[in-house]
């Protein structure tokens, strides 16, 4: 079942007084099917931020459509947004987001806090996300008092307490040492073989070889995907290295 539909996206970003454009997508479409882990990789100047930042409604595209469950999220009010956002989106970010003036508790609860929930069900909700993020010994400290590996892990909790439809990952492991990354990863294949539909943006190789599936961004546009099917990490790592390569062969060549 198709979960999010994109549909011939396009941005276009103009300078003062619309003297220079730049076309930041230039007719993005792809589906997601309900429960994949999807991986959008690209050079730096692709369109995948543009692309993650149109998705998670923070911004909007010249023209063309995202669709999650069959609703135009670009149809949405501007006060309705908000909400939106908290109630089907769950979001990952490289710099944890962490608000250090609140527990990490607090910072989990926040989203369902902002929902008016009550504090038996945001209670209830927490306990079995943190004990599968092995973060039950820290829920009481504070953001600077824990580890980067930890704090990715209370984003990541605070990101799936609300029961999103999707989670949005944007370079989730790079602010992680090796160690960490792979803890992350690990949580990541986890909660993908529950059930929940993951998007992740990433310049990792390694990251993007756990995902069923990557699509490669270049100019702007869909250049090439691949698929996991019954690919290792190790295969599949090599097969979007050889991707990787070619596309910057390709456009080597084409300059």
């Amino acid at each position: 079942m198709k979960l999010l539909e994109v549909n011939s996206l396009k941005k276009i970003y103009s300078a003062r007084f619309g003297a220079n454009q730049v076309q930041a997508l230039r007719d993005v479409s792809f589906s997601i099917e309900q429960g994949e882990y999807v991986a959008i990789m690209g050079e730096s100047g692709s369109g995948k931020t543009t692309l993650l930042n149109i998705l998670a409604s923070l911004d909007k595209p010249t023209s063309g459509e995202v669709l999650l469950n069959d609703r135009n999220i670009l149809s949405i009010k501007e006060k309705e947004l908000a909400t939106f956002r908290r109630e089907h989106l769950g979001f990952v970010f490289q710099d944890f987001n962490l608000l250090d003036t609140f527990s990490i508790e607090d910072n989990i609860y926040l989203p369902l806090v902002l929902a008016n929930k009550k504090y038996e069900e945001m209670n209830r909700r927490l306990l079995p996300i943190a004990r599968k993020l092995e973060i039950e010994p820290i829920l009481k400290k504070f953001p600077y008092e824990v580890s980067g590996g930890e704090k990715q892990r209370a984003a990541v909790a605070r990101a799936l307490i609300t029961n999103p439809e999707i989670v949005l990952a944007d370079e989730p492991t790079g602010a992680l040492d090796s160690r960490n990354a792979d803890k992350l990863l690990k949580v990541f294949r986890d909660i993908n073989a529950e059930g929940q539909t993951i998007l992740m943006v990433t310049h990792s190789i390694k990251a993007a070889s756990t995902a069923s599936r990557v699509l490669f961004i270049k100019d702007g546009d869909v250049f090439h995907q691949l698929y996991k099917a019954q690919m290792t990490d190790e295969q599949m790592y090599q097969r979007i290295s050889d991707t990787l390569t070619m596309i910057a062969t390709r456009g080597a060549a084409n300059e």
